[in-house]
């Protein structure tokens, strides 16, 4: 059977599906005498009836798979009853939502955090069909931070486990590549191909090197990860293009390994990207000589046994697991409880005020990010944590797992410095010491002098003023002019 295949549709089958449909066709399989290019470009039949013929399929009908309650395409007639009742055992499990989380990737050591999001991504949160739009249920996760820690390992995984996954790299991916492109067809026409989030619609899009990107090709992903679609006007092609998938992403800092004194030069996104992701983590190689001496020992039995390894009591091996995800992706939408709805409702109405005081009592904005963006994504974090024991309903329990999920990813990583700097993530500690640090800074270096940095940094460490703090003021004060280098960036000249 050939990769690709010609389908032949007319009169009230036209227009029917678009890229990135999964569709079953009925139809009469044919072949057709293959047309050459003329020596002035026009298209001729080979000469004598004698030549390559083509196939095609001429369509009688054609069946979309529809959405089923869980978003993803209704797989639930594929499944037996002999495995449904497997499903709904694995369900029935008291702490099934820790057996999964331990599945995920067995053969990685720790990061147990981050298993248990992907855990939340993989099975996804209950997309809302509203009268003015739709509300995504996919759960997008971004992964920081320094080489060997296992993290492209961990996209690998995940590809592998969704029910249709898409790996892609992202110093090989373009705009076009993610999205869509419109190419010439054999008639020289134009025609659309589908990119790699349109073919994994109702799955997962894994992109490894994402800081690898080109700006403009991150910026074309912003409509395809928020509002799940493609809208594409080129070449007399205008149409839209559903890109209902999750997007498991990861990066490394901009200096190979992490600078905790670089803060946030260590990544280069935009605040607009960052904000679609509903959990950031960044991992970071920490050297400690008890957890080096576990985990060289954990890797030495994993490849030691690696050969004769099996899913342990507490673990799903991964075609169970695969299953398992489709099958509750495909039968179960859970929403919120009256509890989970009041619960989330307090939690952000409590943060939302300790943003705004942090806000009056630095009086600058720069808090870590509470919006409605924010609600949305710990509404999708708790519907997946429901939907993993085929439950209608997402608990208080729930609530607070996803609430610590979005403590330890986000909040913590812009709480620690990690994120501090970047728009929107910037707490407003953060904020009073660079103001104090810059007023000390400028009551020592008057207009028109010229001191040694080293200087500066030597008096405001000895003061315990944190010296990543120190840097990242005197970067600041460059941008806005009031410092220049000079001597071959030894000196600073305080201009005003």
């Amino acid at each position: 059977m050939p990769r690709h295949v010609g389908l032949y549709m007319e009169r009230e089958l036209v227009d029917q599906v678009v890229p990135g449909n999964r569709i079953e066709i009925t139809g009469i399989y044919q072949i057709r005498r293959q047309q050459v290019q003329g020596p002035r470009g026009r298209d001729k039949k080979t000469a004598g009836g004698v030549g390559i013929r083509q196939s095609y399929i001429r369509v009688l009908g054609v069946e979309v798979e529809s959405d089923g309650p869980g978003r993803a395409g209704n797989d639930r007639n594929r499944f037996t009853e002999e495995e449904e009742e497997t499903m709904r055992e694995l369900a029935c499990k008291p702490r099934i939502y820790d057996i999964i989380a331990k599945s995920i990737a067995p053969s990685i050591y720790g990061c147990e955090d981050i298993k248990r999001s992907v855990a939340c991504l993989l099975f996804g949160g209950s997309r809302k069909v509203l009268p003015d739009g739709n509300r995504r249920g996919d759960i997008n996760v971004l992964m920081l931070g320094d080489p060997g820690t296992a993290k492209s390992q961990l996209l690998k995984f995940a590809e592998r486990c969704a029910p249709v996954g898409v790996y892609t790299s992202g110093k090989g991916s373009s705009a076009a590549g993610l999205t869509a492109a419109v190419v010439r067809d054999q008639h020289r026409g134009f025609a659309l191909e589908a990119g790699a989030m349109v073919l994994a619609d109702g799955g997962l899009v894994c992109i490894d090197e994402f800081d690898k990107m080109r700006p403009e090709d991150r910026v074309a992903i912003h409509e395809a990860m928020e509002q799940q679609t493609i809208s594409i006007a080129k070449a007399g092609l205008v149409t839209t293009l559903n890109t209902r998938c999750s997007v498991l992403a990861a990066a490394n800092s901009v200096f190979g390994r992490w600078d905790d004194t670089k803060g946030e030069d260590n990544i280069d996104f935009l605040p607009t990207i960052l904000s679609r992701f509903d959990m950031i983590y960044v991992v970071k190689d920490i050297h400690d000589a008890t957890r080096d001496a576990t985990l060289a020992k954990y890797v030495m039995n994993v490849h030691t046994g690696a050969a004769n390894r099996e899913a342990g009591a507490n673990e799903i091996d991964m075609q169970t697991l695969k299953k398992y995800i489709q099958y509750c992706r495909s039968t179960c939408g859970p929403r919120l409880n009256g509890e989970a709805t009041k619960k989330l409702q307090n939690q952000y109405v409590l943060m939302r005020q300790t943003m705004t005081e942090g806000e009056r009592a630095t009086g600058k904005k720069g808090a870590i990010p509470m919006t409605v963006r924010q609600l949305e994504a710990l509404i999708r974090i708790s519907e997946s944590l429901a939907k993993m024991r085929l439950s209608p309903f997402a608990t208080g329990a729930d609530v607070d797992e996803a609430l610590r999920l979005f403590r330890t990813s986000t909040m913590a990583s812009a709480s620690a410095g990690a994120l501090s700097g970047v728009e929107g993530y910037e707490t407003a500690a953060d904020a009073e010491d660079l103001n104090r640090i810059e007023r000390q800074i400028k009551r020592r270096f008057l207009i028109g002098s010229q001191v040694s940095e080293k200087s500066i940094m030597s008096d405001l460490t000895t003061q315990n003023y944190p010296e990543r703090s120190v840097h990242k003021v005197l970067q600041i004060m460059i941008r806005r002019g009031e410092v220049q280098h000079r001597m071959q960036r030894r000196m600073l000249y305080r201009v005003k």
